[in-house]
């Protein structure tokens, strides 16, 4: 489930009063109070001549870097630029993270208003930023050709990938180009990118070999999102391009190398999951077994996952048990010693978010880390006070968050059915309850998710179900079974 930032688009009609209620209901404000607004303008004016910047002294000048940002289409709050060159028989990424701390000072109204939200919120509509605008999509963004202030990543890697050395200083950098992942996918297939996406794909092909070697795994599940299409908002199945993956390779192995700097401190805050139980492999296992899915006892759970293919009803259903493993993940922060768990399950290492600071809290706050400790300074006081309370706060956002979007997609869903009650479509059955009293359903055209209150569906089957009822506004479509349609 994805919406991906995009400009602004007027809200039809029948969802205008529903999404101002569930905007009500989850409390997301419209805007930012005049103070905040007032902060985030002095702030940027301060920032042209560095006043109030204690770091300026100390940032070095790398506009010299050919950084590029690659972003959805239509984004302006951009944390990252990557440049990627090659060093003697490996590489050397540098990756430039927007400096939020150069904007912010501990407890101005600014970060104040940024610890009640904890992260930016998307909707076709509207965004709801962490960072007022004049920050978030202007001053601090890595917008192209603008000299910015930075947290400059060095990250050493060897032939096959490994990191090997890690750096990290502030910097003023300059962006070369802001790039859509489309136009960079469409360059590479063409053979008409550059040398630094050249490499880009390189690097990013290593460490996806590095990951599924040391046991981690990635859902390749189509995910619902939102678009607008002609002022028309749709729910679409979308796959991610192979160049989106290359790029989240980039900042895992950052947030991998910013995991490690904290880990040897003794003092950070780590994105955490807890490993798979052999409870809920077994069930797996039965799960496959019950697809008719061969899964071989000598054969890893990461190794079976990698052979799995969405396209097929079967493997689709057996990709959706599989996010049952990755449910858990928080934040543990700790100064002394590391947490008992300090693993992420599904990267099968350590791992820290450093990487978007512009649209998530924590992040700010672990690159203050990694700066000091790479600098070999104490970590600042502001940063230690509010280790503790990051975890809870930022797991609050995500409920939010997650309550958001989902609120969003059930009322397209919804939206784009309304015309068809009494219809017939195709789904697949994707999940079953332990009791086999109900299911879950996909539709691929439209996109849907839904529940069915029917016992006895054919886990990894198709079925032909009818929509019988549609409330826009609560976000609900129900479907009812066509009798002896389910087939395994």
């Amino acid at each position: 489930m994805a919406i991906r930032p995009q400009q602004a688009r007027p809200v039809p009609e029948p969802l205008v009063s529903a999404l101002d209620a569930l905007r009500r209901e989850l409390g997301i404000p419209d805007d930012f109070p005049p103070d905040v607004h007032s902060a985030a303008i002095a702030a940027e004016a301060a920032s042209r001549s560095h006043v109030g910047d204690d770091d300026a002294a100390e940032r070095a000048d790398r506009t010299d870097l050919d950084l590029v940002t690659i972003d959805p289409e239509g984004s302006r709050d951009l944390d990252q630029a990557v440049f990627v060159e090659p060093a003697g028989d490996g590489f050397t990424v540098w990756y430039a993270i927007a400096d939020v701390a150069a904007f912010v000072t501990p407890g101005d109204p600014v970060d104040l208003e940024a610890h009640r939200r904890g992260q930016t919120l998307y909707a076709p509509h509207q965004r709801t930023p962490l960072h007022p605008p004049e920050l978030s999509e202007d001053a601090a963004s890595l917008l192209p050709e603008q000299v910015r202030p930075a947290v400059l990543w060095r990250l050493g890697l060897d032939t096959s990938g490994e990191l090997t050395s890690t750096a990290v200083t502030r910097a003023l950098v300059r962006s070369r180009a802001q790039l859509s992942y489309r136009e960079v996918q469409e360059s590479l297939d063409a053979g008409t990118a550059g040398p630094a996406l050249e490499l880009l794909r390189t690097v990013g092909l290593l460490r996806e070999r590095l990951e599924r070697q040391r046991g981690g795994v990635s859902l390749r599940i189509p995910e619902q999102e939102v678009v607008v299409e002609q002022e028309q908002w749709l729910v679409v199945h979308r796959s991610t391009l192979p160049v989106e993956g290359w790029n989240a390779q980039i900042s895992l192995l950052t947030g991998i190398a910013a995991a490690r700097l904290m880990l040897d401190a003794g003092v950070g805050l780590l994105r955490t999951l807890p490993p798979a139980t052999e409870s809920a492999i077994r069930t797996l296992r039965t799960t496959a077994r019950a697809l008719e899915i061969p899964w071989p006892a000598q054969t890893s759970y990461p190794e079976f996952v990698q052979g799995l293919d969405p396209e097929i009803g079967t493997h689709a259903a057996m990709l959706y048990a599989c996010t049952l493993l990755f449910r858990g993940a928080g934040y543990e922060a700790f100064d002394g010693a590391p947490p008992q768990q300090p693993e992420h399950s599904a990267l099968a290492t350590p791992y820290a978010h450093v990487t978007a600071p512009l649209r998530r809290l924590v992040d700010r706050y672990g690159s203050e880390v990694c700066l000091a400790v790479s600098a070999g300074r104490p970590v600042p006081d502001w940063v230690l006070t509010a280790l503790p309370q990051l975890p809870a706060e930022m797991a609050a956002s995500h409920r939010t968050a997650s309550a958001y979007e989902r609120g969003i997609v059930d009322m397209v869903e919804a939206l784009t059915l309304a015309l068809h009650v009494g219809d017939e479509f195709t789904a697949t059955v994707v999940a079953v309850t332990d009791d086999a009293a109900r299911g879950t359903i996909v539709i691929r055209d439209p996109a849907v998710e839904a529940r069915l209150a029917v016992p006895g569906l054919p886990l990894g089957g198709t079925a032909r179900v009818r929509l019988v009822a549609v409330d826009v506004s609560a976000g609900r479509s129900e479907f009812e079974l066509v009798p002896g349609s389910a087939t395994p």
